[in-house]
């Protein structure tokens, strides 16, 4: 599936949601931007596949999603995470308590994730 420009209307949201983030992820974001995290280009907020996405890393075709309890067996969202990964994204979904309370955890299971994406076969 090749990639789509969004929507105008996707766009405006998605600078809503940038502007309205969580606490979670404004804390999460604090280790992902300007390639602090192992110098993974991330993107915020951004319209992709129908979706607006917490987090991207479109070079390792990473998504990350950060969730309070109304994603607690949210079938939307496993619809959701198949359209991505049909996309080629694969989606990594962490709980905000995960972001408060074991942030280095969470840093960690993100790069050797995405390690593991950039290995060639």
């Amino acid at each position: 599936m090749t990639h789509r420009p969004a929507k105008p209307a996707h766009r405006i949201f998605a600078r809503t949601m940038r502007r309205e983030s969580t606490d979670a992820e404004h804390r999460l974001w604090q280790e992902l931007r300007n390639r602090r995290l192992n110098g993974m280009k991330f993107r915020r907020q951004v319209p992709l596949a129908g979706y607006i996405v917490d987090f991207v890393c479109f070079e390792k075709k990473l998504v990350i999603e950060v969730d309070g309890s109304q994603h607690a067996e949210n079938e939307k969202d496993l619809v959701r995470d198949t359209r991505l990964k049909e996309s080629g994204f694969l989606v990594l979904r962490f709980w905000n308590d995960d972001i408060f309370n074991h942030l280095n955890g969470v840093c960690d299971r993100i790069v050797r994730i995405a390690e593991c994406l950039g290995k060639s076969d």
